[in-house]
């Protein structure tokens, strides 16, 4: 039977917070979410811009209950501060999303001096999770991480790019982005294997949203020196993607139905992938490497300077 956002059950009574909901996945995460009574948490660097969202949050679900945490994955300080936040504020956490992200930047840093996008798309939230590590344990939650079609264009991630140091190769921003979306399933699944074996039942799966028209692009092409290329990218990406509230079908179904196990990975089911009703997808053999994982997460702990103690 096809999923459709129809099959979103009740969420009267459970907490959701959603990283990255000024527009594009997030914001169509987040309403639909708040259409099914969920209380919402979410998370954006800008105040202006989430102000925004919330009135366009509380228009589709006008008794909603939203609530925003300044966040900024690419600053680690800044985001345990604002996972500490929340654990202050929350006594459970019944869904997670790790949604935020960026794609296809220029050759940047992380204000801790990691390359921008494994620092943000990865490294923020490993943080993120890490920290509000005690919160969702102990509500036995779903989480969610964000990946890509991207990810299968990566043999592997270049573990020197989690070193302030940096990865001494030359820099190709969408090999860099398709390595953050490895990093990203490759996360999911680790930490689904690690709580199943700590005997917790946190479910942690991975969803992607297919080719969706969204801001990400438009995000690439204005940090890059040449902005043309990306703007008519996103020009095109907009005529021929799906529409972001289609591309968040499977970060819904993802975070929602309740027949899915941790360890799953939930993207479009059409046209290769890249569009259509959401369901179980499969993913390349390097995101399910359980030896990758291990290193990856250790990495991980080190850059970041966050035991992640499953």
């Amino acid at each position: 039977m096809t999923w459709s956002v129809a099959d979103i059950p009740d969420l009267a009574g459970r907490r959701a917070v959603i990283t990255g909901v000024t527009g594009g996945l997030g914001l169509a995460t987040a309403i639909e979410l708040a259409r099914r009574g969920a209380d919402l948490f979410v998370t954006a660097r800008d105040a202006a811009r989430a102000t925004d969202a919330i009135d366009q949050i509380k228009a589709a679900a006008p008794s909603a209950a939203v609530r925003v945490v300044s966040l900024d994955l690419a600053d680690l300080e800044d985001t345990c501060r604002a996972a500490r936040e929340l654990i202050a504020r929350l006594d459970r956490i019944d869904i997670l999303v790790n949604n935020a992200g960026i794609m296809a930047t220029p050759r940047r840093t992380t204000a801790d001096g990691f390359e921008l996008q494994i620092g943000t798309n990865h490294l923020g939230h490993f943080a993120w999770t890490a920290t509000l590590w005690p919160l969702l344990a102990r509500s036995d939650a779903r989480i969610v991480t964000v990946s890509s079609l991207a990810h299968t264009g990566a043999g592997g991630v270049d573990l020197r790019s989690l070193t302030t140091e940096g990865s001494p190769r030359r820099y190709f921003r969408w090999k860099s982005y398709a390595e953050s979306k490895l990093a990203n399933l490759s996360f999911a699944f680790e930490l689904d294997r690690r709580a199943r074996a700590a005997g917790l039942a946190v479910a942690s799966v991975g969803a992607h949203p297919g080719v969706s028209s969204t801001n990400l692009t438009k995000t690439g092409a204005r940090m890059s020196r040449n902005p043309l290329a990306g703007i008519a990218m996103h020009q095109v990406t907009r005529v021929i993607a799906q529409s972001a509230d289609a591309g968040a079908w499977p970060l819904l179904m993802a975070a929602t139905d309740p027949t899915l196990s941790g360890g799953e990975y939930i993207g479009p089911r059409g046209l290769g992938g890249t569009r259509g009703h959401a369901g179980r997808v499969g993913s390349s053999a390097t995101a399910r490497d359980p030896v990758l994982a291990d290193a990856l997460w250790l990495a991980s702990e080190s850059a970041t300077g966050v035991t992640f103690d499953v």
